[in-house]
């Protein structure tokens, strides 16, 4: 699978993080591929989204006031109807070690920040291709 605008157009998209900027970057790369994203300032809007909006994916930061993205991750996979939404970890967390932990913790996907747009693509690309659907 390749992914390119067409395929990004079908994609609903909720990001979670507290820093704008890095809010803005994913956001603008997603929609002007044609995705209609979502964004949060932590796991309780995260939540609240979550409540009327279903998600291709998350993009979801760890570490956020309120509520971190670890916590919005086991509530995401603890209700049946959130459960199978693939959720990819969006952090600063890029030592020897972070991504195992995230994967370990049931995250679908891990990019490090700052992000080369390659990368960006191909993890959500990684992620995406375990679905059935695609």
């Amino acid at each position: 699978m390749s992914i390119d605008n067409r395929e990004a157009a079908n994609w609903t998209v909720l990001i979670v993080d507290d820093e704008p900027d890095n809010l803005s970057i994913p956001r603008e790369v997603l929609t002007f591929n044609g995705a209609q994203v979502y964004t949060a300032a932590d796991g309780i809007e995260g939540l609240e989204v979550l409540k009327t909006v279903t998600p291709t994916f998350i993009l979801l930061d760890l570490s956020m006031p309120n509520m971190d993205g670890w916590e919005m991750l086991r509530q995401i996979r603890a209700n049946p109807k959130t459960a199978r939404i693939p959720v990819i970890a969006l952090t600063a967390h890029a030592m020897s070690g972070d991504q195992e932990k995230v994967m370990t913790a049931g995250f679908d996907g891990y990019i490090a920040k700052p992000f080369w747009l390659p990368t960006f693509w191909s993890e959500i690309e990684r992620c995406l291709e375990r679905l059935p659907q695609h």
